[in-house]
């Protein structure tokens, strides 16, 4: 009896620990106001994000050597082939130059993304653990955060932007 009560603490504490370290911020206090503006330019790609003003923007702050990262790549690649009235921006940072390039190069990365050596961009929004993304309405309104890997070309999430866009 003893061994099944200190085995259902131990799945507790243990539940209690994950579900608290993943919460980073997904409610976070940025949400409704507008978002940080920034300009990038790593010599081969350039972002100026209020240029942007007037389409929503999918924000992620992403790095190659993140395996969730790699894994959303793909989505953030068709959510934007399906979805050309919004505009998906892509920025790396915390690695190695020339390894962000070869990692584009490799994996044939088409949508907008740029390097930001100084780590400028995420560091406006907070973001220091990726992949993290924010929502842009038209009028540069934080309109969501995600945290962690994500399915961008969900019916839901689709919808949403959608939405956001008309």
């Amino acid at each position: 009896m003893r061994h099944i009560m200190r085995a259902g603490i131990m799945a507790f504490l243990a539940c209690a620990i994950t579900t608290t370290g993943c919460d980073r911020g997904t409610l976070s206090d940025q949400i409704g106001r507008v978002a940080p503006v920034f300009s990038i330019n790593d010599g081969q790609h350039s972002v100026n994000l209020a240029s942007l003003r007037g389409r929503v923007v999918v924000l992620n702050f992403w790095a190659s050597w993140c395996a969730p990262c790699v894994q959303e790549m793909p989505s953030l690649q068709t959510l934007q082939q399906q979805m050309p009235q919004i505009q998906v921006v892509a920025v790396a940072s915390n690695e190695d130059f020339s390894q962000y390039q070869s990692f584009v190069a490799r994996q044939h990365i088409d949508l907008l993304t740029v390097f930001d050596q100084q780590q400028t961009s995420n560091k406006l929004y907070g973001s220091f653990r990726f992949p993290e993304t924010y929502i842009i309405d038209k009028q540069g309104v934080i309109r969501r955060k995600l945290i962690g890997p994500q399915e961008f070309t969900s019916p839901s999430f689709l919808r949403y932007l959608r939405k956001l866009a008309s």
